[in-house]
């Protein structure tokens, strides 16, 4: 799969998410098979690029494979410029947020609310693509509501425009996230525009990935909420694909190490305080995947980094007991 120059190692991306996709993050998915691993929403503001918050967010030091930038915004000025700046730091696609549902987004004409004004997509992805050299993508809803749903119009707009490959969420902005996400959508996009399209939403099996792949003809599969805890869904995927057959499940060696070396990657980018905070959401979404049991453990009361691996490193020697 090619995105601009790029050839991509497979088909499967990791779906940018605020508050989530971090540089730690992201470089444990590529190690685990995404071929494409993008980052957390950028605002378009550029009173905010000197924050804490975004700088961590701006902060590639040492990834390895593509480099692919989300950013967010309404003004077609703006985000030209915040295009400009992120590939002036290492961004080597531009991806633009017409998708985000969050109210604190749309309540200032960004992300899906902008779905609502097509000429106002068009001016913002003409804006963004004649202001940088890199490839620019675009991740969109279905619509504003199910009385709206324009996403093919906006998908011609963006081929229009230059724009390199669309990601389709198979939800409308007034879904949220409830019920399920349909890929109809973006099957038919790809049936009348011919451009690459990238089916997201919902997405948690190899066999899905597969079904919805041969089903809607789409170019690729982009994994969001499936992977937090679970970075290892990549590599099931891709082994499906390429074979036809189930990976054997991580061992709990594996699990051990990958996932202590998670939480001290953490530590590391963040600090120990902020670091260990950050690291509870995970550990979190690793105890609900199954992978650890937290049950009965004081592990968000804990403020020490040494005493979360500690107590990390117990519950794993809990369990090769249980096992053996």
């Amino acid at each position: 799969m090619r995105i601009g120059p790029y050839t991509l190692e497979n088909n499967l991306m990791l779906a940018p998410m605020a508050g989530v996709t971090d540089r730690p993050f992201r470089q444990l998915c590529k190690r685990m098979g995404a071929g494409l691993v993008v980052s957390e929403m950028l605002s378009s503001n550029p009173k905010v690029w000197n924050t804490a918050k975004s700088l961590a967010r701006m902060n590639h030091e040492g990834e390895d494979g593509i480099r692919s930038v989300q950013i967010a915004g309404a003004d077609p000025e703006l985000m030209a410029q915040a295009a400009q700046f992120n590939v002036d730091n290492g961004a080597q696609i531009i991806d633009i947020n017409m998708g985000c549902p969050a109210k604190k987004v749309c309540k200032v004409m960004a992300g899906s609310a902008l779905l609502r004004d097509e000429i106002l997509v068009g001016k913002i992805l003409e804006s963004v693509v004649n202001a940088v050299k890199v490839p620019v993508t675009l991740k969109i809803r279905t619509g504003w509501d199910k009385n709206s749903r324009n996403a093919i119009n906006v998908a011609k707009i963006a081929k229009e425009a230059g724009i390199q490959a669309i990601t389709v969420h198979g939800r409308t902005r007034a879904c949220g996230f409830q019920g399920s996400a349909e890929h109809e959508t973006a099957g038919e996009i790809k049936a009348r525009i011919n451009m690459t399209v990238i089916a997201n939403g919902d997405i948690t099996t190899p066999e899905q990935a597969e079904e919805i792949i041969k089903k809607y003809r789409v170019d690729g599969i982009m994994i969001g909420r499936a992977a937090q805890g679970n970075p290892w869904i990549f590599h099931k995927i891709s082994h499906y694909l390429g074979t036809g057959k189930k990976q054997a499940p991580p061992t709990l060696k594996e699990i051990h190490s990958i996932i202590i070396k998670h939480i001290t990657h953490l530590h590391r980018f963040y600090g120990e305080q902020q670091g260990v905070r950050i690291a509870r959401k995970h550990i979190s979404w690793y105890a609900k995947k199954k992978y650890i049991n937290t049950l009965n453990c004081p592990i968000n009361r804990i403020e020490s980094a040494n005493e979360q691996i500690s107590v990390l490193n117990n519950i794993f020697g809990q369990e090769q007991r249980f096992a053996a």
